[in-house]
């Protein structure tokens, strides 16, 4: 059996052996499962064991898996709560963090480099924190509503900036291309808006449980149409993932709750349990490890961006704390918003791909990510506390999914 063959073996099984090992050292420290997803691909992957080679296959499910995973990270984040004050203050936040991160990528890659090393290190994962955020029952506080608005804006906006960049750089048809993908956008948030759904809600409802399953062949459709779209706008397909999570919110914001819970948790599912974590064991796959330990240079700028992450994210994250937030929970606030990883690998690929950098750079910027995903939530949410003191016990109704 060939590498590409075994990787359709290996990867479930590291997929099913991922949360068994973040259970089994729970008791002593949390760690987010996404970090056993990405050092089980490291290590079965051509840096270290070599079972598993990228191949198309795996290359496909893995794009899949990240755009459910930003599919999810629009459908989680409440518009309400969030505009006005709060979505200003993370918007002028990121633009400082987008600044200084162009500064410090002055020093490390002159010229359009800088430019792709500040975006990257402007970004927060917010679809890696959403399940950390659920999971821990935070969601719904004024802390969870504080890092919904930062990650909206930390992993939206460094996407259009790219796109930006790119079209500059490129034609003025390009720009003209991004403009038209934010007018379709916005007309697709407005009909969403202005719709009647209650004849889409009824179907929903009616099929939950047959055959049919109408409502998640509904959503399938609705972000391969606006992935689609920002594909053959030449954008990337993240940007049509949130805006479809976005608009499926806002459809099912008048529908039963049942109905619209029983829709989002076959989502889940499907994200959590299949697509998602193929893309960070392939993510853990496909990382340049000897990009990093044969460059001794690459190798000292790991720590350096993850330090740049903790002062620019978390500096800035200061702009969203609410009001009489404590010392702890502030800096708990900054560690979240310097979780930052997808926005890293899409940006620094864009980055290799269009000259503007580095392998080398690009593998110390993945790998300061990585080891934002793997430390900042587990020291932030150590600081935080355990939401169950506060709350209290979760009721039955309130499990998560999958729990044994």
């Amino acid at each position: 059996m060939e590498a590409s063959d075994l990787g359709l073996v290996l990867i479930p099984l590291l997929a099913v052996a991922a949360p068994l090992l973040a259970r089994g050292v729970r008791p002593v420290v949390r760690v987010p499962i996404v970090v056993f997803e990405l050092v089980l691909g490291i290590l079965v992957g051509p840096a270290v064991l070599g079972w598993v080679e990228p191949g198309p296959l795996l290359e496909k499910l893995s794009d899949f898996g990240l755009a459910l995973l930003f599919f999810v990270a629009g459908t989680e984040i409440d518009f309400k709560t969030v505009a006005g004050k709060p979505l200003a203050r993370a918007s002028l936040g990121w633009l400082l963090s987008v600044l200084l991160g162009i500064g410090l990528g002055f020093f490390f890659a002159p010229g359009e480099g800088m430019v792709v090393i500040g975006i990257a290190l402007s970004s927060t994962a917010l679809g890696t924190l959403m399940p950390i955020l659920r999971d821990a029952r935070e969601l719904d506080t004024p802390f969870g509503r504080a890092i919904s608005a930062i990650g909206a804006v930390g992993e939206f906006l460094p996407l259009i900036a790219i796109s930006i960049f790119l079209s500059t750089r490129t034609t003025p048809i390009a720009t003209a291309v991004l403009l038209t993908f934010v007018v379709l956008a916005g007309l697709a948030v407005l009909l969403a808006h202005r719709v009647p759904h209650g004849r889409l809600h009824r179907i929903v409802r009616a099929t939950l449980h047959t055959s049919d399953q109408f409502g998640v062949r509904f959503v399938i459709l609705l972000i391969a149409a606006l992935v689609g779209l920002s594909v053959m706008l030449d954008l990337d397909m993240l940007l049509g993932a949130f805006v479809a999570g976005a608009v499926w919110r806002i459809i099912m914001t008048r529908a039963p709750k049942e109905s619209a819970e029983e829709v989002e948790s076959k989502i889940e599912a499907i994200a959590f349990g299949f697509l998602v974590p193929i893309f960070f064991l392939y993510t853990g796959v496909t990382f340049d490890l000897q990009a990093l330990l044969t460059s001794p240079t690459a190798l000292a700028l790991v720590p350096i961006f993850l330090i740049a992450l903790l002062a620019i994210r978390g500096a800035a994250a200061q702009l969203s704390a609410p009001v009489g937030m404590s010392v702890r929970d502030r800096a708990a606030l900054g560690l979240l918003a310097a979780t930052g990883l997808p926005i890293i690998v899409a940006v620094t690929a864009i980055g290799v791909d269009e000259k503007m950098l580095d392998t080398g750079t690009a593998a110390a910027l993945v790998g300061a990510g990585m080891l934002s995903v793997l430390l900042y939530p587990l020291i932030g949410m150590t600081l935080r506390g355990d939401r169950a003191d506060v709350v209290g016990p979760a009721r039955a109704g309130d499990a998560v999914q999958g729990e044994l």
